[in-house]
């Protein structure tokens, strides 16, 4: 599909004068909700329409009265933190009746409202289709009946649907995340983390059980991140004999040393037959067949509680002020929508294309179609299954193939969460491969002294949820140290290097705000001169400004900055939120900015700074950092293999062309392997960072969301696509998960 070109849409000419958009939440409810409330309440305001809550989704549309509220830009502060869904969701019988349906047309004619924004899974969204498909025909009745004027019918002749997709457990196709996943995930992976170390005491076996009663995705992303020993999931029962394999499986595992096993059940677990596969029923298995001490761990709606992650803070955010853009360029002719993520872009694809594609997934799996039922749940399922399968069951020594390469990995850099689960990814899949795998320790420097040695398959088990590098890292420049990397290279026969390295705690600053009158934090984020953390970061907090390298600023627009706060201060909201990239500017520091707004807002706010620090790069890696760093190593590795069998001849390897030596990255919706050299024209070597950086199309979003006027690119937007069954192959494992 051609690339539209590229448009801005200006504060000015959004036309949204005159729009009625009412939003509601149905069905059950998904951390990140709230997010996406706020972000249609804000836009809507932004561009000059009305906007109303439906508080308890589609029964509130029927019964009408005060469930339907005009929303006002206060009205949603303090959200964006918040699990759940504050406007509240409730399944409604009667919408599902003709006679239900013509009062929530008769209460929304009455408000004038024709646009509706639905946040809800499948079922959600599919009766929202209804309703907008029986619009003119209620319409007609309600005059007949006399409920409403015969102009009436004209005037809101048409009712626009734009959908967003709030469900825990990702079930939607034509998404790459659904809102409330991530979140999901953290829950999963905090309760994982914490059985695994009183598991590991005991030398325990505890199976968990993970919602997903028609989806595996919870089950199996969670496995990947934890590296569990077993999954089960509705989409891929397991072979007959699985018993067997299972117990065989935890047998062997604990012989090589491990003191736990971790075993992760869907609550829709089925066998080949379709006979259901419980938890109890496992850890009967277990203790029956190897006599292991074996715990059973539901973790029930505690997947749904909590704060939702920034992840689904930002998705839900996105999502939001796209669903309000695709109702200003709807038309009468135009399908009801639904905004999804596709790589690390929003995209607009037909409702019901989406919904037909969902439930063409159970039908396969009704049909005992699992291959089928997998392929449809799309690359990232797919990819995600295959990559576990590849990583958690290791084939037999007379099974593997023989490559007579040597590999070595290392890190470099500084260290950073999610380094170790791309190493064990790398050892794994090159073990797989046939591949004598060697680990590095401390970066180039450690290379260069020798520190190097083989690892095997069992030398990186437990690797996924530690934070920090296992191996070590450090800045060093390889440079310097050349002549006896090469040298060590040459002594261990190295013929390949894999290199793992490169050039959220604003949330409970926040929240401390919260609890107090009219103040303000300015916080210092990492990053060197790069401002992708104050800016996503800034996005996901609800920051009202962040200051950054890429975005040159002056006294004039901090002096405008605080007058913006001060006049919010003036009104209910009682909090701001300020970041700042610590390579920012040399002379606006922290403290700088610090005592500016500490002495132009005296009277009206207080002001305290938080410097965040290393703190940024400590802690457990996010089932995000965990389950990207695994795929995108797993591809690495196995690109690594390809080319070793292209290059090699005669005995040797000739690696000397261009496209031997590969940065693998997310552009757009793709990840793609781009040679080292390429990078030199689209690189600032003096700040170490791109020439080009995709997020600060994100930045409008936090001043559009924190009330400054201001330009909006839309140029990947407007554009209505259609769901396809296969991507390119390079968007095998997405951005998401």
């Amino acid at each position: 599909m051609a690339q539209p070109q590229s448009k801005k849409i200006f504060f000015e000419n959004l036309s949204g004068a005159g729009k009625a958009i009412a939003v509601l939440t149905s069905g059950g409810d998904a951390q990140g909700m709230n997010a996406a409330v706020r972000a249609v309440v804000r836009m809507g305001l932004y561009v000059g329409a009305k906007v109303y809550f439906i508080h308890e989704g589609y029964q509130g549309m029927v019964d009408g009265g005060e469930n339907i509220e005009e929303a006002s830009w206060e009205s949603v502060s303090s959200m964006l933190q918040v699990g759940g869904t504050v406007i509240g969701s409730a399944r409604c019988k009667e919408f599902r009746s003709h006679e239900g349906r013509l009062k929530a047309a008769h209460n929304l004619v009455q408000q004038g409202i024709t646009n509706l924004c639905v946040i809800g899974g499948d079922g959600s969204l599919t009766g929202a289709n209804l309703f907008r498909e029986e619009w003119n025909g209620l319409l007609t009745e309600l005059v007949e009946q006399g409920s409403i004027e015969a102009d009436a019918v004209q005037k809101y002749s048409a009712l626009h649907i734009v959908g967003m997709v709030g469900s825990i457990d990702n079930d939607f196709c034509g998404t790459d995340m659904t809102i409330g996943t991530d979140s999901a995930l953290h829950r999963i992976i905090e309760v994982v983390d914490a059985i695994m170390t009183t598991a590991q005491s005991h030398q325990r076996t505890f199976v968990l059980e993970v919602m997903g009663r028609h989806c595996g995705y919870l089950a199996l992303v969670s496995a990947l991140a934890c590296g569990a020993d077993w999954v089960l999931i509705p989409e891929m029962p397991p072979e007959d004999g699985w018993e067997d394999t299972m117990c065989e499986k935890l047998s062997a595992t604990r012989s090589r040393g491990t003191r736990l096993n971790i075993i992760i059940v869907a609550e829709g677990a089925i066998d080949r037959h379709g006979k259901p596969i419980t938890s109890g029923i496992v850890k009967d298995l277990v203790v029956k067949c190897l006599g292991f001490d074996t715990r059973v761990t539901i973790l029930g709606h505690v997947q749904r509680g909590g704060t939702p992650s920034a992840f689904d803070r930002i998705l839900a955010s996105r999502m939001g002020v796209e669903a309000v853009l695709a109702l200003l360029e709807t038309t009468a002719n135009t399908p009801a929508c639904v905004v999804s993520l596709c790589g690390n872009q929003s995209v607009r694809l037909p409702l019901m294309e989406c919904v037909q594609m969902t439930q063409e997934v159970q039908r396969a799996m009704d049909g005992k179609r699992f291959e089928e039922a997998v392929k449809l749940r799309g690359r990232s399922f797919e990819n995600n299954l295959k990559t576990y399968k590849l990583l958690a069951h290791r084939k037999p020594e007379s099974e593997l193939p023989v490559s007579n390469f040597n590999v070595a990995v290392l890190n470099v850099g500084a260290p950073s969460a999610g380094m170790n689960a791309a190493v064990r990814s790398a050892v794994r899949v090159g073990i797989s491969e046939g591949h004598k795998m060697f680990a590095v320790s401390d970066g180039f420097e450690g290379f260069s002294k020798g520190q190097i040695k083989e690892v095997k398959w069992a030398d990186v088990g437990g690797w996924t949820g530690q934070g920090g590098s296992l191996l070590g890292t450090k800045r060093t420049l390889p440079a310097k140290h050349v002549d006896k990397i090469a040298e060590q290279m040459r002594e261990h026969n190295i013929n390949a290097l894999l290199i793992v390295g490169g050039f959220e705690t604003c949330d409970r600053i926040k929240q401390s705000a919260s609890g107090t009158k009219r103040r303000v934090f300015i916080i210092e984020t990492m990053g060197g001169y790069c401002g992708y953390l104050a800016s996503v970061g800034g996005l996901a907090a609800g920051a009202d400004a962040a200051y950054i390298y890429e975005e040159p600023f002056d006294i004039r627009d901090l002096q405008a900055n605080v007058e913006h706060l001060t006049e919010k201060m003036k009104t209910s909201i009682q909090r701001g939120l300020v970041l700042r990239n610590e390579n920012c500017n040399e002379n606006y520091t922290t403290d700088f900015i610090y005592q500016l707004y500490s002495e132009e807002g005296r009277g009206v706010f207080d002001s305290r700074k938080n410097v965040l620090g290393h703190m940024q790069q400590g802690g457990a890696p996010s089932p995000f950092d965990r389950n990207f760093g695994t795929k995108i190593s797993a591809k690495a590795m196995q690109w690594v293999t390809k080319k070793l069998v292209e290059t090699f001849r005669q005995g040797r390897v000739f690696a000397n062309t261009e496209d031997t030596c590969c940065l693998l990255g997310m552009r757009r919706r793709a990840l793609v392997f781009q040679p080292v050299v390429q990078l030199k024209g689209e690189t600032d070597f003096v700040h170490r960072i791109p020439k080009e950086q995709w997020w600060l199309k994100l930045r409008p979003l936090m001043k559009i969301l924190a009330k400054y006027k201001t330009s909006y690119d839309v140029s990947d937007s407007g554009q209505l696509e259609h769901v396809v069954r296969n991507r390119p192959k390079e968007s095998d494992a997405s951005v998401t998960m």
